[in-house]
């Protein structure tokens, strides 16, 4: 079977396990930054890694105790009006502006750190110019 086939079916499973988890709760942010299981996607949307299909998100905006929009991060460089740059923990990242996404609280996994209000506030604003 194709590996991407494989990641399909593991990804599948996660997801279920995740969905049938009542009990989660989480308490989260705008602002703060996850890991959070994005899954195995299709095309050019941002997958995520390893056995968890996790990635780093920034909580755009918290709708309630059930979903928030997020950005996915990456370590990658990369330029371009759809990329912002940043550094977490004294690392370099970027900020992937059109990849923003609605998902359920039940994909955090947990807290990395929390982006500074002048920072986010560019982050929103950048998002709002696409708009």
């Amino acid at each position: 079977m194709p590996e991407y086939l494989v990641r399909f079916v593991e990804w599948t499973k996660l997801k279920i396990r995740l969905h049938i988890d009542h009990q989660k709760i989480v308490y989260f942010y705008e602002r703060e930054i996850w890991w959070a299981s994005l899954g195995e996607n299709i095309g050019f949307e941002q997958n995520g890694k390893d056995e968890s299909f996790s990635r780093p998100v920034l909580i755009l905006k918290k709708f309630n105790n059930h979903l928030t929009w997020v950005l996915p991060l990456t370590s990658q460089d990369k330029i371009g009006k759809y990329y912002y740059p940043t550094n977490i923990d004294n690392k370099n990242g970027f900020i992937i502006l059109s990849q923003i996404r609605a998902i359920s609280i039940k994909r955090l996994i947990r807290k990395i750190a929390t982006l500074d209000k002048d920072t986010f506030k560019k982050v929103k604003s950048k998002i709002k110019s696409f708009l």
